[in-house]
């Protein structure tokens, strides 16, 4: 049996931005449709946040998911769908019982709602399938990953010390020995795809924010049978950097850079040297034309290095990292954890940068 596996779809993400929603089904309607005929796919397993927001969502966007995914995968390809439940699906923080996916998807023939662990039955394997765990279904959730006879999870995992993005390593969650009389656990949640071996998190299917930029994304494809996982790339980029300088980069070699690929996109160029003003002028025209949906200029004209090399602006500090080395230079009060008030920070500042406003 072949099951596509999906998970952090994120509808209406960026402040329902339409641009990132229309982003989105470029993926949708030219990569994963196609493929589940190609691959002759059974079912498709989505292994949590479907939605971006867990308290609302904006009915032009949800309107274009409902007709434009779940329609046709119920109407047009005739798949059934698994859901479970990720933390953005689900209203409170503390229970699943209130979720996006019953309100919102429960009344397809083809689905199938998961809040809860449970086991099923996918051809000859017995699959357990884990929802987001909380405080309010933990102990539930521990007392059946100790006692279920499947020797596979699908579910939306948070495990500590797998990045949830490049350089974004989780320092909360459940730890890893709590997996290893499993064969194989399968997850979403975490952006970024990585493995070691017996934990597979796929990231999720496309870019979103810039911390994805560079980093590939798509879906997988998962045999029951041989279980074997089969990546099929989304070649999809929202995000571009390009480095301006102009003491190496003269007239001829903008006039034959290929512009194109920036339509509809964000693009970051990083101006290391700019001593011809005209010529800066003409890429920014011409980057302008490619019809992006946004730009920006970074300067960086900091003195070489002393071998004369140009610091690379891909290694500036980022965000979460700048949070734990505060943290660790405080003087924490009784009772505070350090480890767990990072983890909180990193918490609150990830679900910030997935509420930015549909104008960013």
């Amino acid at each position: 049996m072949k099951l596509a596996l999906i998970n952090d779809t994120h509808a209406g993400a960026r402040g329902d931005n339409p641009h990132i929603n229309d982003f989105f089904f470029r993926f949708w309607d030219n990569i994963f449709f196609p493929a589940l005929a190609e691959h002759k796919v059974d079912r498709v397993v989505h292994l949590g946040d479907v939605v971006d927001r867990r308290k609302f969502i904006n009915f032009a966007i949800w309107d274009k998911w409902q007709t434009c995914f779940f329609d046709r995968l119920n109407n047009e390809f005739k798949i059934p769908i698994d859901l479970l439940t990720g933390n953005h699906d689900c209203y409170y923080r503390n229970t699943n019982d209130v979720n996006a996916l019953k309100e919102l998807i429960s009344k397809y023939p083809n689905v199938r709602i998961f809040s809860e662990p449970q086991d099923m039955q996918y051809g000859s394997l017995l699959v357990a399938l884990v929802p987001w765990i909380n405080s309010g279904n933990h102990d539930v959730a521990m007392k059946y990953l100790e006692t279920t006879a499947a020797p596979v999870i699908l579910g939306h995992l948070e495990i500590t010390g797998f990045q949830m993005d490049q350089g974004n390593v989780c320092l909360v969650g459940a730890d890893r020995s709590i997996f290893e009389r499993f064969d194989m656990v399968i997850s979403g949640h975490f952006h970024h795809r990585s493995s070691d071996g017996l934990i597979y998190y796929l990231g999720n299917q496309y870019q979103i924010t810039w911390a994805d930029y560079n980093d590939p994304r798509g879906f997988h494809i998962f045999d029951t049978e041989t279980r074997e996982l089969t990546f099929i790339q989304n070649p999809y980029r929202l995000f571009h950097k390009l480095v301006y300088d102009d003491s190496v980069q003269n007239f001829e070699f903008w006039k034959n850079h290929d512009f194109t690929p920036y339509a509809n996109s964000y693009v970051k160029i990083v101006v290391t040297r700019k001593q011809n003003r005209y010529l800066f002028e003409n890429v920014m025209d011409a980057l302008y034309k490619s019809d992006p949906l946004d730009v920006t200029v970074v300067e960086d004209y900091s003195e070489p290095t002393p071998d004369d090399t140009k610091p690379d602006v891909n290694q500036a500090e980022d965000t979460i990292t700048i949070i734990r080395k505060c943290v660790d230079g405080m003087t924490m009060p009784g009772g505070v954890e350090p480890l767990k008030l990072k983890g909180l920070l990193q918490e609150i500042y990830v679900e910030a940068v997935n509420e930015e406003t549909a104008i960013l």
